[in-house]
This record gives structure tokens, sequence and C-alpha cells, in this order.
């Protein structure tokens, strides 16, 4: 407890509401559309610390509420033996980024997330949906999940080219809310491996974390308040709205 009121006493009072700001927000969003907090997470807490130090105060709101989505809809079991090639690949593309590029010059990285991130919102707004055929998703899968660990490494963004994959598979609404948590799931532990590795894990940062999962909580019980209020069309629009908006922030401030 020593560490964290100490972390919090460096940030000063300040940032230690943008944390806690930041976090109530990214917990709502993620509540509704199951994801955005590290997007989120990073995007803002980006502009005021380093990238590596605002992911580390992410690993267990993210660890946590990704366990919570995940959990929660029956579909478990069916979704980790679809999955597992891409949550494989996941771990495999993490660990190797973490080696070869971390998060240190990772700026033009964010940018043409925030830009994928938006085309993609746009053409799920305006475009046919993708579909996945079963034969595609064979060697799809693990592509996916490897290009999706790279971009973690250096952004600490978990969401392409993951979520577009998973949003083509036709599952229904909660069959996609609880997938998004578990390749989120993989991501985060990986991501939680790689910053360890390099030192930019300690004592303080986690303990420091634990504050962040408050707000986290708080917000995503709001948001999941939300989602089971409204119907499937108007869920697939504020999806898409959200991954639009979430992209332009990343391109702007990135």
């Amino acid at each position: 407890m020593n560490t964290l009121a100490t972390f919090y006493q460096n940030l000063g009072l300040t940032l230690s509401l943008l944390v806690i700001a930041t976090f109530l927000l990214a917990g709502m969003i993620k509540g509704v559309i199951g994801l955005g907090l590290p997007t989120i997470a990073m995007g803002l807490l980006g502009l005021a610390m380093a990238p590596s130090q605002a992911a580390a105060l992410l690993i267990i709101p993210a660890t946590l509420t990704n366990f919570w989505q995940l959990a929660f809809g029956g579909h478990l079991p069916g979704l980790v033996k679809r999955l597992w090639p891409m949550l494989l690949a996941i771990f495999i593309g993490t660990a190797a980024g973490t080696v070869w590029i971390g998060m240190a010059n990772g700026h033009w990285v964010v940018r043409g997330l925030g830009a994928a991130l938006l085309l993609y919102a746009l053409s799920g707004l305006f475009l046919p949906s993708l579909r996945v055929s079963g034969s595609s998703e064979r060697w799809l899968a693990p592509l996916c999940g490897l290009v999706t660990g790279v971009i973690t490494s250096a952004t600490g963004v978990f969401v392409i080219p993951a979520v577009p994959y998973l949003q083509a598979l036709g599952l229904s609404k909660d069959e996609l809310v609880q997938a998004l948590g578990l390749s989120f799931t993989v991501s985060t532990l990986a991501l939680a491996a790689g910053l360890a590795w390099r030192g930019a894990l300690g004592g303080g940062e986690l303990s420091a974390s634990l504050l962040a999962l408050i707000p986290a909580m708080l917000g995503m019980l709001l948001g999941q308040w939300l989602r089971q209020r409204i119907s499937a069309v108007l869920f697939k629009r504020v999806f898409f709205i959200g991954l639009g908006v979430l992209g332009g922030h990343l391109l702007i401030s990135g």
C-alpha cells in the first residue's frame, strides 16, 4: 500500500484524477461494446506519461475486466475450441514483438492503428458485412493472431486485426463480446509478461494498477447495464461508432 501511495503522490493530484477518469470512461465503453479499455487508457494516459508506464497501469484492470467479460455468456468452451490457433499466435506475436520492437518508438504505429480502426469502422457502418469462410479460418486465424500480438507489443492496444476478424465470424452479440474478452485476456497476459521481461512492471506499478481497477469495474458495470437495454442492430451501430471514435482519437493523439 505504501508503494501505491508513493506512486500517486509522485504523479500528483491532476494526473491521479486523470487516471481515475480515464479508467471510468474506458470501463464504461468496454461494458457497452466489449472493448476499449486498453485503447482509451493508452491513448489518454499516453499524453501525460511514458507508454510503458501507462501500459503497466492497465494490466490489472484489463486482466480482471477481461476475465469478467469472458466468464459470462455460456459460450466459452466452444469459443476456446474454435479460436485457440489465433490465441496461441497472439501470445507468440506479443513475445516476439516485445523482443524486437517494444514501445519506445511506437508513435507511428499508434497513428497507423488509429487509421486502420477508423477505416474499419466506416466500412462496418456503410459497407456490407464481411464474412470469413471455414476454409479461410484455418490460415487466417493464426495470421491475425500473430499480427495482433506484434501490434500489442508496440502500442499496448489489442484490437487490430483481432476485432475485425472476430466480427467477421458471424458471432451473436453475446458470443462476440465473450470472444473479445477471451482474445484480450491472452493479449493482456502476454503484454504483462513482456513488460516484466523489460523491467517495466515492478511492485509500484502493480500496486498503483489496483486503484485503477475500481473505476474500471464501476464503468464496466454501467456499460453492461446499458448493453442489455439496446437492440442487436443498435449494438452493431454503437460497436462501429465506438471503434471509429477510438481510431480517430489514436490517429490524432498518437
